[in-house]
């Protein structure tokens, strides 16, 4: 399966925020269930820097991806990195 990992880094002021607006997207998720999709994020431990992995489609429909999207090249601190992937496998215990 094709997969996108994207990784950036906010603005330090940015950053709760991104993390709100990213918390809403999982909130809309659980409530949608869309089939197909698999996405994680990551905040790494130095609070600024953002990882996304992202499997399949549905992601761009979502209201709350859109409100994340809209006002994320503001909270950046520099362009993201995307980069193609393959997905090998997936465990969650």
């Amino acid at each position: 399966m094709s997969s996108s990992v994207i990784r950036y880094r906010t603005k330090p002021e940015a950053a709760d925020e991104n993390q709100r607006l990213i918390e809403k997207v999982f909130a809309e998720l659980a409530e949608t269930r869309p089939s197909g999709l698999a996405y994680t994020s990551h905040r790494l431990d130095d609070g600024v820097t953002f990882v996304h992995v992202v499997s399949g489609d549905g992601l761009p429909e979502l209201s709350a991806f859109q409100e994340f999207q809209r006002g994320l090249a503001d909270r950046m601190e520099a362009p993201l990195d995307r980069e193609a992937s393959t997905r090998l496998g997936s465990y969650a215990g």
